[in-house]
């Protein structure tokens, strides 16, 4: 999650027993090399580019976001502060605010621990987390009812390739209750498959920049 080109760290995984079941290490480490190529082709194609291009997918993505979500008062959206040439919602969660949702931003407390949640307003003072990445200096931690995630790719099932950390996996492992999880993209970060692993949770739906809506049972557009 460091705002450079280098990717997250590799995910933790403390072990190859996932629900009592081995998982092979040569498939592991195959998809692990997989995963990495992805990411860097995705991340390239992402930085390609350029400014009018990306304020207009992100325009589109956004008019797609509305028809899935409207923002209520004390409705709770983890969002993401945005980097590495991600979706810019910053513009929709000022919006959010404005209508009475508590806008959530996602901090790294520690390598390779869950992420906690921290209220975010429009004007809060703002710090570089452990990542560089910028979190509200201060405000509550809460569990949210949404959570909206960058996407670097998605495949058809909705499974999320991320920046490597691990991090919103594990996270989303130990939400209870589970919330809601809206993945949101560039057209070009599609892809058929991420070959899932027994740790990685899909996503409910992935928006994407053309119009598209994927869920995690079926293809919508």
């Amino acid at each position: 999650m460091e705002d450079d080109n280098t990717g997250g760290s590799d995910p933790c995984m403390a072990h190859l027993l996932i629900g009592g079941s081995p998982v092979d290490p040569i498939r592991k480490r195959d998809v692990a090399r997989f995963r990495t190529a992805e990411r860097a082709r995705l991340l390239q194609a992402r930085q390609q580019l350029s400014v009018q291009e990306r304020a207009a997918m992100t325009a589109n993505l956004i008019a797609t976001l509305e028809t899935l979500i409207t923002p209520q008062p004390d409705m709770k959206i983890a969002v993401y502060w945005p980097i590495r040439g991600e979706l810019d919602l910053r513009a929709w969660i000022t919006k959010a605010h404005a209508a009475g949702a508590l806008v959530l931003l996602p901090v790294v407390t520690r390598k390779d621990a869950p992420l906690s949640f921290r209220t975010w307003q429009p004007g809060c003072a703002m710090e570089r987390g452990l990542w560089n990445i910028p979190v509200p200096m201060s405000g509550v931690e809460a569990v949210p009812d949404i959570v909206i995630s960058p996407l670097l790719g998605v495949d058809e099932t909705c499974y999320r390739l991320g920046n490597g950390g691990g991090y919103y996996d594990r996270t989303l492992a130990q939400l209870d209750p589970p919330p809601k999880v809206i993945g949101v993209g560039f057209s070009h970060c599609r892809m058929p498959t991420i070959f899932p692993m027994p740790w990685d949770i899909p996503m409910d739906t992935a928006v994407l920049s053309d119009g598209s809506v994927l869920a995690h049972t079926a293809t919508i557009g």
